[in-house]
């Protein structure tokens, strides 16, 4: 049986909702328009569908609860290797490219002495993770593997997202944004986050972590010109890695990192409340910058600023960064 006519039966027993079938229908043929496309086979199409179809299944019958730090599963089930394996196919790695790699050469040894390391990056699209596996497992297997995002809770809510951030490392938390829906949610939210917190300060204490954090809250969207701009980063986010920093007993390195992402799975033009977002998939290309070490306290211009109008200055500096990054890998 072909995946979309599970998918179908899926519907009619009722075991996933109504206001899904459009998602997943797009989601589906989307995926597999895109493979064939690329001349793929279409008995591995449907039997990769039809995986992530029980898995996705799984969610509506027992939704998967994330703890304040999950550590990415990989048996009995390898959720890990089945987000690269079901994405690989769409990255034209060919052409792909990765910048400064040496600077993650340099963020290894860093890691090995037990410090830690902490990417300012900007975000694109909700499959980062896997994608900057598949650039870097050829070089760099372990370092991408062992990576901790830090992540919103819509990859962990949503039906389709959660297998895929099931295979991850999460440091869990509330964005800021959704915060407040529901509004008797808050008081439960917020009590999770500081958790949360606290789960980030054993690991900065425990060292040789590396952490990827996009301060701006949400993922890059199109300009009035058609071209993803970086969203701002969150004074408030970025302060808050930087005083987890100073108490840490290790050392912790600061690093920009700029993600050209987008055209792979795009995000809706506006983000939304609601849980659920059709997904377009496309054979495109990707890039990666790790940007040189950042020297957090020398950044320009905060000299006789307030401590605000500081963490502002400072928060625009490090996205500068990433922008300085991204340029480069767009060509613009």
């Amino acid at each position: 049986m072909d995946a979309l006519t599970k998918l179908h039966n899926c519907f009619r027993e009722g075991v996933i909702p109504e206001k899904f079938k459009k998602i997943l229908k797009s989601f589906f043929t989307s995926y597999k328009d895109t493979l064939i496309s690329r001349g793929k086979d279409m008995s591995y199409i449907n039997t990769t569908l039809c995986t992530f179809l029980e898995l996705i299944r799984n969610q509506f019958v027992s939704p998967y609860r994330f703890e304040p730090y999950h550590q990415g599963l990989r048996v009995p089930f390898d959720y890990y290797g089945f987000g690269n394996e079901f994405f690989r196919p769409i990255v034209d790695i060919e052409n792909s490219r990765i910048l400064k790699l040496s600077n993650v050469d340099r963020m290894i040894v860093q890691l090995q002495n037990k410090d830690n390391v902490i990417l300012f990056g900007n975000h694109q699209t909700e499959i980062e993770p896997q994608l900057i596996s598949i650039l870097l497992e050829e070089t760099h297997p372990n370092f991408a593997a062992n990576m901790i995002f830090v992540s919103g809770d819509r990859v962990r809510i949503d039906p389709v997202a959660a297998p895929l951030s099931m295979g991850r490392n999460l440091l869990c938390i509330y964005s800021k944004k959704y915060i407040d829906v529901p509004p008797e949610m808050r008081a439960r939210k917020q009590q999770y986050n500081q958790r949360s917190l606290n789960v980030l300060a054993e690991l900065l204490n425990d060292g040789g972590k590396c952490i990827y954090v996009a301060p701006s809250g949400g993922r890059d969207r199109l300009n009035e010109h058609g071209i993803p701009e970086i969203a701002p980063f969150d004074p408030q986010s970025v302060e808050l890695f930087m005083l987890m920093a100073q108490k840490s007993q290790k050392c912790v390195h600061f690093y920009p990192m700029a993600l050209d992402t987008y055209d792979v799975l795009p995000p809706p033009k506006e983000s939304s409340v609601e849980i659920g977002e059709e997904r377009h998939y496309n054979y495109s290309d990707i890039a990666i910058c790790f940007g040189d070490e950042i020297s957090i306290d020398a950044f320009p211009s905060s000299e006789g600023l307030s401590k605000i109008e500081r963490r502002r200055v400072r928060a625009d500096y490090i996205r500068g960064l990433v922008k300085y990054d991204y340029d480069i890998i767009t060509g613009n």
